[in-house]
């Protein structure tokens, strides 16, 4: 029987989704509570892999079992054994050719990013920031040089594992809410660092060190060295994952609550 879920958490205190010896991963630590609610071994599968201090609101993932519980169980039960910085959303019995990640058509990633000349303090682990004022007219422009299908070595971890560099962007835009920025991707899939290499570079023209048009010679220059700098990891979530129709799979729709 194949189990799909769907999954929240905090990542401020995880090493990033994947298990990890001697750390504390997003992974392992559901591996365990869903096999204690299957009285056996569990190993789950995501959909798209987080890293460190990186959050989900939308994480879908997936395992093997043979033990038989109504979807209840396998969200309260779950839920019972689980950090207060994890938790089950949902829970659906799948077919076993639906996978997590390989059956996924697209994955939305949010980046939250404070504009102000103080850092924040309570929502600092949830929030990037930068204190110096961003032209937001000109990072408009600058994000829509990323949409389609686009080479992104130039906002590619050099340790990322992707066998391409070449994904499709379907969305990029950002919103103002005051002194928060919302950055919005969405693609068919995302290398090792990519979102935040993205908004790093996307910041950097907000600030008046580089123009609109150095996106598009980034994009055209395909070097990593060219760009900015990573960008910090606090304000990152994954936040939902689409699947075709007839998975019947529940999409996200929310967003952070906590400082908003």
């Amino acid at each position: 029987m194949r189990i799909a879920l769907g999954v929240e958490y905090d990542g401020s205190r995880f090493c990033g989704w994947q298990k990890q010896p001697q750390l504390r991963s997003v992974q392992e630590t559901l591996n365990k509570a869903v096999s204690c609610i299957a009285g056996e071994e569990v190993n789950t599968v995501c959909a798209g892999r987080t890293d460190a201090e990186v959050h989900a609101l939308g994480q879908v993932i997936h395992f093997d079992t043979n033990a038989v519980r109504p979807n209840q169980a396998w969200v309260r039960g779950v839920n019972s054994s689980l950090p207060q910085d994890v938790c089950v959303l949902w829970a659906k019995e799948v077919d076993k050719e639906f996978h997590a990640r390989f059956s996924a058509l697209s994955r939305t990633y949010h980046y939250w990013l404070y504009s102000h000349p103080i850092r924040p303090a309570l929502a600092y682990p949830y929030l990037g920031w930068t204190h110096t004022p961003l032209n937001l007219s000109v990072m408009e422009e600058a994000i829509g040089y990323l949409l389609g299908e686009q080479d992104f070595s130039a906002f590619r971890s050099s340790e990322c594992q992707a066998k391409s560099p070449i994904k499709t962007m379907y969305d990029a835009h950002l919103i103002s809410q005051g002194a928060l920025i919302q950055f919005v991707f969405r693609a068919n899939a995302f290398l090792h660092h990519m979102v935040r290499n993205l908004v790093g570079a996307l910041v950097s023209v907000g600030q008046g060190r580089e123009s609109a048009q150095w996106i598009k010679y980034l994009l055209e220059q395909k070097d990593r060295t060219l760009a900015a700098p990573t960008f910090a990891p606090h304000g990152l979530y994954l936040n939902k994952i689409e699947y075709s129709e007839g998975w019947q799979i529940p999409v996200n729709s929310g967003r952070p609550h906590f400082f908003i």
